[in-house]
């Protein structure tokens, strides 16, 4: 979740920048949903819902899992051609300004671009994004 540049202009083309928003916010708060949820089930209920409470715990608790995996199988799913040939595009660019970055293969992933992305919005003027 770090490496991902968290930068608001790339959330109009790419769906990670509001996962991993949604994400660093479900992991502090979705515990303490689910044992709110399931204590009024129980306060509620009696204690012949245990089984739903617990049901309900376990959803609220798996939401935030769920956005780490997706992040996970984001990160090393490959690239599409169009993502592949912005990104030689943009390393070009940054090698040509005397920065050092690793050119992509054609494996590239979605972690490849991140870094590439990361050492961009580092070293890049704002003028070079608003051109997006």
């Amino acid at each position: 979740m770090k490496t991902w540049p968290m930068v608001r202009q790339l959330s109009f083309y790419f769906p990670e920048y509001r996962v991993i928003r949604a994400t660093q916010i479900a992991v502090p708060l979705m515990p303490l949903l689910a044992l709110l949820a399931a204590s009024s089930q129980l306060y509620i209920h009696g204690w012949a819902f245990l089984p739903q409470a617990i049901t309900i715990a376990l959803f609220f608790i798996s939401l935030p899992i769920q956005g780490l995996l997706w992040l996970g199988w984001r990160a090393r799913h490959p690239l599409p051609l169009t993502l592949l040939d912005w990104c030689d595009q943009l390393t070009t660019k940054l090698t040509s300004m005397g920065i050092q970055c690793r050119p992509l293969g054609p494996r590239a992933c979605y972690l490849d671009m991140a870094l590439i992305l990361k050492s961009a919005f580092e070293r890049l003027d704002e003028h070079y994004w608003e051109e997006l």
